[in-house]
């Protein structure tokens, strides 16, 4: 089947509707983290725990959910990631423990995984001619950031009049409902004559024999990590650690005011900023080394979580750290994965940005279960926030010897 010449298709939207749907849940469990520990009287680290296992899951989930979708079909691993999603959201709403909440976690984690970048980017990428993949990726991608600007305040609205456990019950059935619009979405297989004639596990031996993709995978660490604390954390960083809203105010006028609205909102600025960050990034990738605009990026954030740290904490400095950040959250995506389906071709495209995608997911598990664990020693975030500051520099140095040239194809026997 030929791959569609129009950028916009109903592939590339459905693929928009359920990555917008995944990540607003998704983004929104960093509003949950006070209102559950003061419920139930935990410490920050267990419900951090849970985060960071979800976390960890998805990242685990990923390749396996993409390799079901290229063995059985995209709609069915879809649909299986959204059953499961909905069903530890569901679980997660009657649990009151914290090993409950850990434990349901692991269905999140593996039902983002489902319903998210590892399947979602491989139909999208097969379904997109050549030269409108990279901004094909980066308008889904910038999906993800829209459901991260509704996401958070979305559940801050709903916490306004509905316990937490009845938030999680709404947005189990939101999920659920993705499987609606899966009738819409049928992409063309795998194209290339020369790609068909390999294997999987010839494919992937290829990638694991090639530094570049060492490289690739050691350099998403950090992406995960600094995502993974921010979204967990940062509301609850915004709320105990900024300066106060000053009554008359600009941001008191528009009905902020207090410290943990902002944090909400900060997640929603970072995610709209987004949203042209990733879609400069998808046009940049057509016209400039991936390899570069990736070291660019992180060097980018580095300098942005430095300079946030060590200046005072204030509203203004939160809403420009959030707009900043955001114009450089996943605008490492289209990149990476352009750049994986670019060496090593689309038909398992899916497997191997998933093996990648498993290294961001490692960093992220760290960034939220060190964010509860220092903050339960220390009482703030300052130390595990100078960590992801010297990641993201490392991030920035190990992308530049990466090669992106197509390691040649196993000879047959």
């Amino acid at each position: 089947m030929q791959h569609s010449a129009r950028l916009l298709n109903p592939i590339l939207i459905v693929g928009c509707i359920i990555i917008t749907v995944s990540f607003a849940v998704r983004a929104s469990f960093g509003v949950f983290q006070i209102p559950i520990a003061e419920e139930f009287g935990w410490l920050r680290t267990d419900f951090s725990m849970a985060i960071a296992i979800q976390n960890l899951a998805w990242g685990i989930g990923q390749p396996i959910f993409a390799a079901i979708a290229e063995k059985v079909g995209d709609r069915r691993a879809i649909v299986l990631g959204a059953i499961t999603y909905a069903a530890g959201m569901v679980l997660s709403a009657w649990s009151v423990t914290p090993f409950g909440h850990q434990m349901y976690a692991w269905l999140v984690g593996f039902g983002i995984a489902g319903t998210g970048f590892g399947v979602v980017l491989a139909v999208v990428g097969r379904a997109s001619s050549d030269e409108n993949r990279s901004m094909s990726l980066a308008i889904v991608t910038a999906a993800g950031s829209f459901g991260q600007v509704i996401g958070a305040p979305t559940a801050e609205w709903l916490l306004s009049f509905l316990p937490w456990q009845q938030v999680f019950i709404v947005f189990a059935v939101a999920i659920l409902a993705l499987v609606l619009t899966l009738p819409f979405m049928r992409a063309p297989q795998a194209i290339s004559k020369a790609e068909l004639q390999e294997s999987m596990g010839q494919i992937l031996g290829k990638a694991l024999r090639d530094p570049s993709y060492a490289l690739i995978f050691l350099g998403f660490f950090s992406c995960g990590y600094q995502l993974g604390f921010v979204t967990a954390h940062f509301p609850a960083f915004v709320t105990e650690m900024c300066g106060p809203i000053q009554p008359g105010g600009v941001l008191h006028s528009i009905g902020i005011t207090t410290t943990s609205a902002l944090g909400a909102v900060s997640i929603s600025l970072i995610g709209l900023a987004n949203i042209g960050g990733t879609l400069l990034a998808g046009w940049a990738g057509n016209h400039f080394p991936k390899k570069y605009l990736l070291a660019t990026i992180y060097t980018g954030r580095t300098i942005a979580a430095a300079l946030f740290i060590i200046f005072p904490i204030t509203p203004m400095s939160v809403i420009v750290f959030s707009l900043v950040m955001g114009s450089l959250w996943l605008a490492t995506v289209p990149l990476t994965s352009g750049l994986v389906a670019h060496l090593y071709g689309l038909r398992y495209m899916g497997t191997l940005y998933g093996i990648i995608f498993l290294s961001h997911q490692i960093g992220s598990f760290l960034g939220v279960w060190l964010g509860g664990r220092m903050y339960d020693q220390y009482g703030d975030y300052t130390t595990v926030w100078w960590i992801g500051v010297a990641i993201g520099a490392f991030s920035a140095i190990v992308h530049l010897p990466i090669r992106e040239n197509r390691p040649a194809s196993p000879v047959a026997a």
